[in-house]
């Protein structure tokens, strides 16, 4: 199925959320997109380091939303 991938930068005084990437990729299932948008946060050329990210299908129905762990930010980045 064809997913987007949102991430986002929140901010913490006032829980404001920017975003700052967006993919559209084919994945086989939720778990899948999940590892696909963890992969792509660690991966992708981003202005900022992403804190969370959504994952809706091609009809825009949410089927994730969540924080990305700073562990999953830091492996692989130097």
């Amino acid at each position: 199925m064809k997913i987007v991938i949102e991430f986002y930068k929140t901010r913490d005084a006032d829980d404001a959320h920017a975003v700052i990437g967006r993919e559209t990729v084919e994945i086989d299932d939720l778990d899948g997109a999940i590892a696909a948008g963890r992969l792509l946060a660690r991966t992708l050329d981003m202005p900022q380091c992403a804190d969370s990210m959504t994952i809706t299908d091609a009809n825009g129905v949410m089927h994730y939303s969540g924080i990305i762990g700073s562990e999953a930010m830091n492996e692989g980045r130097q």
